[in-house]
This record gives C-alpha cells, sequence and structure tokens, in this order.
C-alpha cells in the first residue's frame, strides 16, 4: 500500500494540495454524520489554505491548516486509495468487454427466472453481466402481459415516456413505427431523440411462433473501437458533430442533438447513438457535409459486419435486458397477419439504478 511520504528535514510531504485535504475533511463540523454530505460550500473555506503542520499514526494523518487552524484527521489507508487514477463510473469503454459474436455466443449471459428472482448471489452475478457485456438474457419468466415491468423492478425503475410504462411490439394494421411490422430492423439504439436517452432496453417475448423473426445485438463500442483504428479520421468526425434526431405523434415532438459517438474527455467511448429511422437532415458546409457521410457510412458498414452481429431466437418467456447507449439491437424480417404470433413487450429503465443494485447486493455502497 502506498503511504503518504515523508519530505527533508523530518516534514511529512503530502501528495495532495491543501484545498484537496480541506475540502475532503471527514470531520463531523465538516460533514453531516448521518448522510455523509458536506455542509460547507467551497467559497466557505479560507482564501490561501495551506497545510501548517502533519501529525501521523498507523491508522490516521492528521493535518492542520492555515490560516483558521482547523484540523482534519483522515484515516491512512483512505488516503492511500486516492492515489493514482480515478476509477471512473464504469461507463466507458475501459470498464468494458468488448465483443465479437463469436466471443459470446456460446457463454451467453444467462439465468433462468426461479434462480435470478430466488437467489441474490445469482441475480448479482448476472446483473453483472448488463455493464461488462452490455446485456443479459433471463429464461423462462412468467409469459404474462407486464411481466416486463416486474423484471425492469428488479433492478431499477421503470422510466415511463410517452408510450407509457411498457410498449408492445407487434405487427399492427396502421403502424406509427416501423418497429411494428413484420420488417427487417436494421442495428439501432431506442430513442435517440430523447434527452436525456433511456439507458437501459427490456425486451419480454410473449409469443414468437413465425418463421424469421430473430434477433440481434451488436456492441456498438467494439464497432467504435474498430472505426477508429480503422479510419481514425472517420472516428474523430463521429464523435464532434452533433446530429440531430426527431419523432413526433399527436401527443408528443422529441428532439435532441448528440453526436453519433460520444466520447468523455479522455477520448474514451461512453455511448452510441445510431437510428438512421430518426436522423434529421444535417446542416452543415458542403465539405463537411461530405466528411460526414464518409464517416456515417464507415462507422454503419462497420455495424452491418456479420462477425459483430449475435444472433438468436427469443423464446416465450425470454426477457433480454441491454445497454441502450452500447448495444444496438435488430431483427430479421418476418411475416405475421396481424394475429400476434411474434409479441413482445417492452420497457425502459436506467443503468443507474442497475448499478446501484448491484452495488448494495455486493455490500460495496
Amino acid at each position: 500500500m502506498t503511504t503518504p511520504t515523508k519530505g527533508g528535514q523530518g516534514v511529512t510531504r503530502l501528495p495532495f494540495p491543501a484545498i484537496w485535504l480541506r475540502d475532503n475533511c471527514p470531520c463531523p463540523a465538516c460533514r453531516d454524520r448521518l448522510s455523509g454530505q458536506k455542509l460547507f460550500q467551497i467559497t466557505d473555506l479560507p482564501a490561501g489554505l495551506a497545510v501548517e503542520s502533519v501529525e501521523e499514526t498507523d491508522d490516521t494523518v492528521t493535518v492542520s491548516f492555515s490560516p483558521d487552524g482547523h484540523r482534519s484527521a483522515f484515516p491512512r489507508e483512505w488516503l492511500s486509495a486516492q492515489l493514482g487514477d480515478a476509477p471512473g463510473d464504469g461507463r466507458t469503454e475501459q470498464d468494458k468487454q468488448l465483443w465479437r459474436a463469436a466471443d459470446v455466443a456460446d457463454v451467453l449471459p444467462v439465468t433462468q427466472w426461479v434462480a435470478y428472482r430466488g437467489n441474490d448471489a445469482e441475480r448479482l452475478r448476472v446483473l453483472r453481466e448488463v455493464p461488462r457485456l452490455g446485456f443479459a438474457i433471463v429464461r423462462d419468466a412468467p409469459r404474462a402481459e407486464r411481466t416486463v415491468l416486474e423484471v425492469a423492478r428488479t433492478f431499477g425503475y421503470v422510466r415511463e415516456t410517452n408510450y407509457g410504462e411498457l410498449f408492445d411490439v407487434r405487427v399492427e394494421l396502421a403502424p406509427s413505427n416501423l418497429a411494428f411490422t413484420g420488417l427487417a430492423i436494421g442495428p439501432h439504439t431506442d430513442n435517440p431523440y430523447r434527452d436525456p436517452v433511456p439507458t437501459i432496453q427490456l425486451l419480454h417475448c410473449l409469443s414468437n411462433a413465425v418463421a424469421g423473426g430473430e434477433s440481434g445485438l451488436v456492441d456498438g463500442f467494439q464497432a467504435a473501437a474498430i472505426l477508429r483504428a480503422e479510419d481514425p479520421r472517420a472516428f474523430e468526425t463521429l464523435t464532434s458533430t452533433l446530429v440531430a434526431f426527431a419523432w413526433s405523434d399527436a401527443r408528443a415532438s422529441l428532439r435532441a442533438e448528440r453526436p453519433l459517438i460520444e466520447t468523455d474527455p479522455y477520448g474514451r467511448v461512453r455511448g452510441v447513438r445510431f437510428n438512421n429511422r430518426s436522423m434529421q437532415a444535417i446542416r452543415l458546409p458542403e465539405d463537411a457535409l461530405v466528411a460526414f457521410y464518409d464517416s456515417y457510412r464507415a462507422f454503419a458498414e462497420v455495424i452491418g459486419r456479420s462477425e459483430l452481429r449475435l444472433t438468436f431466437r427469443l423464446e416465450p418467456g425470454d426477457c433480454v435486458i441491454f445497454d441502450n447507449t452500447r448495444v444496438l439491437h435488430a431483427r430479421t424480417a418476418f411475416v405475421d397477419m396481424g394475429g400476434g404470433a411474434r409479441h413482445l413487450q417492452g420497457c425502459y429503465a436506467d443503468l443507474d439504478g442497475l448499478m446501484s443494485t448491484i452495488a448494495v447486493l455486493a455490500g460495496t455502497p
């Protein structure tokens, strides 16, 4: 374990600036004992803070500050844990296992409903697969309407939208969305026209007695990593160009502008939005439009590679849970004359609830 180092002339030198130490003071005058929340604003701290002295024991480092004489006692283990790079929030590519179809086809992250509901360790195991791989499948859930909501509530809260708590995916006679037809649907993320976008999507199969209609998943972070390696200029264009997405009907009008590939300040992929059905006309100078469309096509071609697409059939009772900021979903064409031979129910939730449940189940809140 790394510990604070000794400086010259016997004076302890801590590898943290005085303002950082004071801002993280754990004393009861600075933090509420019950919530752990800070009781001060940064502007409440004196200007020109400096470390006046440091006292050490085996377990504690106590810092005295000037000009006000405030004293802060830090657990040595906690200070040591703050050295090095921050761990991040688990949302970027550095914390994921990127995959192609062959990597996961024989080791799908699958559980059975009874085991998932009845055993916290099994629920924790499966839920961890969602941030790691981007998806998980619960088999043999009850084949009853609204079960998808029950699945979502095992790890978080249902994200209600203008579609309601849930939505039905089946052939309709007058469809308002291509999802409600038997047409093939290419890999895409849902609701890119929302801000914030729903970060978790669930699809629960109630019936699937049609020829075709196989489901497909693509790791969008893997596709983005491939694009960055093969065509860095296209990757840069798609991370720096805002794209407008929109959707409307008589009751709602939704619009959001985001890049197709979102990165954090360190350049790590954090999200993918990809949905040609709701993408609006791009307004850029002509040269920039040509560059964008070259990049857009390059990314679409990577996403469309057969080795990236995991194809499987959802059977009645199956519920797939996936990260809608990372995993693109698709389906093959099928024929259903409107009799409900293929019927899925879906809903949205969010990653923060899922990550919270993982932390609580793991005992590391």
